[in-house]
């Protein structure tokens, strides 16, 4: 059987199709952005471990096929029509996901920030113990990239496999994981009563929950079996102390200091989170704090581009106002008495529209009247989403609270723009998600600095 992916390229669909490529399964996949001539490097991975890419036109499905769908793949594409008319089985990604998580040992990151990360430092500490863990990620693994995968997914000897466990479409409630952990929980893609009753049934078919004892939230959902941790709730093993420097966090748990190398007070959060998971695993205490010493983090994820004149450039997947909230307090850190130049680009129009007053609140609070905000033209990913709003009106709303936005009416203007206003101790921090040239889009952010 053939395993066909309608929308390969995103990454929590490439992630799968790795994880199958390397399990020896016949994988062929489309993507409009291929078609549009983008989106090279995650085609060329794709081929290069075997997967056939066609285009998004019907041709690849043929009789026998396994159609793999994401929410965002409306019922007009080609290929679903075409599996229609071929009998094929149509499968959700998360449920292609929740069958492989479910035949095994499986860890499932939950919450609606700092999945990726947390799941990368899980996997960081089970191969610092010495196993030899799988993954599946929403994001791009430093580690694994540093040995020659792609980085999202991969296929370890080991009994653990660690995957993030999506809120966003509602397939949480599918998994039924050997350990669960919820790290937060705040209104995003749907409204909170939905939200927590997601994450409720999750808990239930979790054989072991652990959760963030310093969101109001998360108490909420749990009972008297949840496994806690935090950095204000009194814990076993307990946080003596921790330290937020511009380039790293340090922390003592249970008498042994860990030394994570990124910045923020998210990231002791995270780290605290999967160092509980692993004691729940099984691995020693110390062990799990001299692990994340290594942590080499997730690609976009704070992620320095360069250094040019003083000026720091960091690339970030923050898409939410909680994701952007934390970047930001982190870019702080590394930008000291600096200014702060942000670049966000709304990964999509729905999104903008159902989170609008909440980015308002959460710019206008992390930044400065000297620092500045550049808002790129929301991500259009086709299809028939309502196009009523634009970055425009995001910059006028902030604009009225203070805060120095502007909207380009094309992103390619904005590297110019701002290599005019930095100025030496500034840092630039590029946002968003969804679109895959966000990446390179940051190195021209950096490349325009001289």
């Amino acid at each position: 059987m053939r395993w066909h992916f309608a929308g390969i390229g995103g990454t929590g669909m490439s992630a799968i199709a790795f994880y199958l490529l390397g399990r020896g399964e016949v994988v062929s996949g489309s993507d409009r952005l291929f078609d549009r001539g983008g989106g090279e490097g995650i085609r060329g991975a794709l081929e290069a471990r075997g997967a056939m890419i066609f285009p998004q036109d019907g041709s690849g499905i043929s009789e026998g096929v396994r159609l793999v769908v994401s929410t965002a793949i409306e019922e007009g594409v080609p290929e679903v029509q075409a599996a229609r008319r071929c009998g094929c089985e149509i499968v959700h990604r998360s449920e292609a996901l929740a069958s492989i998580a479910n035949s095994t040992r499986t860890i499932a990151v939950s919450g609606t920030s700092g999945k990726s990360t947390v799941t990368a430092m899980v996997f960081r500490i089970l191969r610092g113990a010495g196993q030899d863990p799988s993954v599946i990620s929403g994001g791009v693994l430093r580690e694994l990239s540093a040995l020659g995968h792609w980085g999202n997914a991969y296929g370890g000897s080991g009994e653990w496999l660690v995957i993030e466990a999506d809120e966003s479409d509602g397939s949480l409630v599918r998994y039924a994981p050997e350990i669960g952990l919820m790290l937060n929980l705040d209104r995003d893609h749907k409204e909170l009563p939905e939200l927590r009753d997601l994450f409720r049934t999750f808990r239930d078919r979790s054989r072991v929950f652990v959760a963030n004892g310093d969101r109001e939230e998360c108490l909420a959902l749990g009972d008297e079996s949840t496994r806690w941790f935090g950095m204000r709730r009194r814990t076993h093993p307990s946080l003596d102390e921790f330290d937020l420097a511009s380039d790293e966090v340090s922390f003592r748990i249970g008498g042994h200091l860990c030394v994570v190398p990124f910045p923020g007070r998210h990231m002791v959060e995270n780290a605290l989170a999967a160092i509980q998971v692993c004691l729940e695993a099984g691995v020693p205490l110390e062990t799990c704090a001299k692990s994340l010493a290594s942590f080499a983090g997730v690609g976009r994820r704070h992620e320095l581009v360069g250094v040019r004149k003083d000026v720091q450039v960091f690339d970030d997947f923050a898409h939410n106002p909680s994701k952007v909230a934390a970047a930001l307090q982190a870019a702080r850190l590394v930008a000291g008495t600096g200014r702060i130049h942000a670049i966000f680009q709304p990964h999509g129009f729905g999104p903008l529209r159902f989170l609008f007053d909440d980015f308002v609140e959460e710019f206008a609070r992390a930044l400065t009247p000297s620092d500045r905000l550049w808002i790129a033209p929301v991500y259009d990913a086709g299809g028939s989403a309502d196009r009523s709003i634009s970055s425009a009106d995001l910059a006028s709303a902030l604009s009225r609270r203070g805060v120095a936005a502007q909207a380009p009416s094309r992103r390619s203007e904005i590297p110019a723009l701002l290599a005019r206003e930095v100025r030496p101790g500034d840092v630039v921090y590029s946002m968003g998600a969804r679109d895959p040239e966000l990446a390179g889009f940051a190195r021209e952010v950096f490349a325009a600095l001289g």
